[in-house]
């Protein structure tokens, strides 16, 4: 008998296996949405998406959060018919109709609310402990930032004003449980999470519920926006991801997309600027655009304005003609070479 046979057999782990043929690492999901640009800030590449464990979206208030993680759960609901979406709301903010523009059935989603960190706790570990890896189930918590603590709680029942020191604590044992579960039973947990602004000379975003979210996650985003004007008219937002933490993708990556009101998510956008830098496509004059024959230089016609460089016919023969799938590949996940100015594209 092998060395390596005897530890297995005296392993008190059942789930024990020789890390080449493990499970938890060769047969872990990837989800695809129909964004590039999303795949590329969950994963590093086009093709790419969400993974198991948890990923956390943070931000302000109306920074398209909650609308970024039903994405990432219609995209899993659709590969998966017989999967079901497990939503703890503590917000209350996301009707029926919100989830049905995102193309969920609301017949596939198990709605729990929630009104503190020890009550999620408490039944998100014991709907863990009750699944099999084979059961197909995405949890999206919306959200942390808005869950008071249970001493909280009972303090404001019992009028009194003092500082809760609970709270940080409570999420820290909260994700600390829940971790191990998701990548053992190859489940993705979303939470939406608020940001304050540190205090001092230069202040950045910080993302609340203290460092316990930091230590567990294995994707942190924190979303910017601005406003996206037709004149002196809103017609939509073009929001920045920041990849704060990331196990596959280059920390403090910025990737943009646009969000118009007529049109939802710009399934194509995020990618003109990269491209630009890339010199797979250039800007011969002011507002046109087009593409860049790899092997030439040559400028190829038609040239384009702005708005249809979001259309798929502009996108389609670059990713089946060239090697930028790989190039965004080569900037964006860890270990890639290529380097680019992401202020310019923020």
């Amino acid at each position: 008998m092998s060395i390596m046979d005897k530890l297995k057999k005296n392993s008190k782990v059942k789930t024990s296996e020789i890390l080449a043929d493990s499970k938890f690492f060769n047969d872990k999901d990837m989800i695809a949405t129909d964004t590039p640009m999303i795949n590329v800030a969950l994963s590093g590449e086009v093709d790419g998406g969400l993974s198991p464990g948890l990923t956390v979206l943070a931000g302000p208030s109306k920074h398209f959060k909650t609308s970024f993680a039903l994405i990432m759960a219609s995209a899993y609901l659709k590969k998966y018919s017989d999967a079901v979406l497990l939503f703890y709301d503590s917000e209350f903010g996301s009707p029926q109709q919100y989830f049905e523009q995102f193309e969920i059935d609301t017949n596939r989603v198990l709605h729990t609310p929630i009104t503190n960190v020890e009550e999620l706790k408490f039944d998100i570990v014991g709907q863990l402990e009750g699944l099999d890896r084979e059961d197909k189930v995405i949890i999206v918590i919306d959200s942390i930032g808005n869950l008071a603590s249970k001493k909280e709680m009972e303090d404001a029942i019992n009028e009194k004003s003092v500082a809760d020191m609970s709270r940080a604590k409570a999420l820290k044992g909260l994700f600390r449980m829940c971790t191990p579960y998701l990548n053992m039973k190859n489940i993705p947990l979303v939470a939406v999470n608020h940001t304050y602004q540190e205090i001092g000379l230069f202040p950045k975003a910080i993302v609340s519920g203290g460092t316990g979210i930091y230590y567990s996650a294995d994707n942190i985003w924190i979303l910017g926006r601005r406003q996206n004007k037709k004149g002196t008219d809103i017609v939509g937002y073009d929001f920045v991801i920041n990849v704060e933490k990331s196990r596959y993708v280059k920390e403090k990556s910025k990737i943009p997309i646009n969000v118009s009101w007529e049109g939802g998510v710009q399934k194509w956008s995020g990618l003109l600027d990269i491209a630009l830098q890339g010199e797979y496509v250039a800007k011969p004059s002011n507002g046109w655009y087009c593409r860049v024959d790899q092997e030439t230089g040559e400028l190829l016609e038609p040239k384009v304005r702005e708005a249809q460089t979001l259309e798929e016919e502009f996108w389609k023969p670059i990713f089946a003609d060239t090697n930028f799938k790989d190039y965004l590949t080569d900037v964006y996940k860890i270990g890639g070479k290529a380097t680019i100015d992401f202020e310019e594209i923020s």
